[in-house]
């Protein structure tokens, strides 16, 4: 991949938010040996949270554009941590929670924003082994909190 991490985010007219600090006993990122945990992001835009349950007030585009956020969340932590997004050798897995009444069934259509998300901004070292689970209820009430491990380059 010759174009970059920030390039390709330029090119689809996004930019990555400040990297939000922990709200409680854990920190947003930590690195073990060539690992880069983050922890969860929750659908935290800069002017609020994007709030709701999938299968009652939210339909499937609502949750991937809650996804995304929640992708862009990550990048910016990974960022803060390592320095670049070029430091990013590899996605490794993304673990999607879902906000969902219990008959919604298609969590994977909701993370799939994430993962096309993850794929548009870093190629090929954005394809990633995945987890989507739908829950009662995540913080603040949001739509979607993922997390991710990366191996670094």
């Amino acid at each position: 991949m010759t174009e970059t991490a920030e390039a390709r985010l330029a090119a689809l007219g996004l930019t990555l938010p400040e990297p939000v600090a922990a709200v409680a006993n854990y920190v947003p990122t930590l690195i073990s040996g060539k690992l880069l945990y983050v922890s969860g992001q929750i659908s935290m835009e800069p002017d609020g949270p994007l709030k709701g349950k999938l299968g009652d007030d939210l339909g499937i585009e609502d949750g991937q554009k809650a996804a995304r956020v929640c992708c862009l969340n990550i990048l910016a932590q990974a960022r803060s941590a390592l320095g670049s997004l070029e430091e990013i050798g590899q996605t490794i897995r993304l673990t999607g929670f879902v906000n969902a009444t219990p008959d919604f069934t298609d969590h994977p259509k909701v993370i799939n924003g994430a993962s096309d998300l993850m794929v548009d901004v870093l190629g090929e070292r954005g394809r990633h082994t995945r987890a989507a689970v739908g829950v009662a209820g995540l913080p603040l009430g949001v739509a979607v909190e993922i997390d991710a491990i990366f191996a670094i380059a």
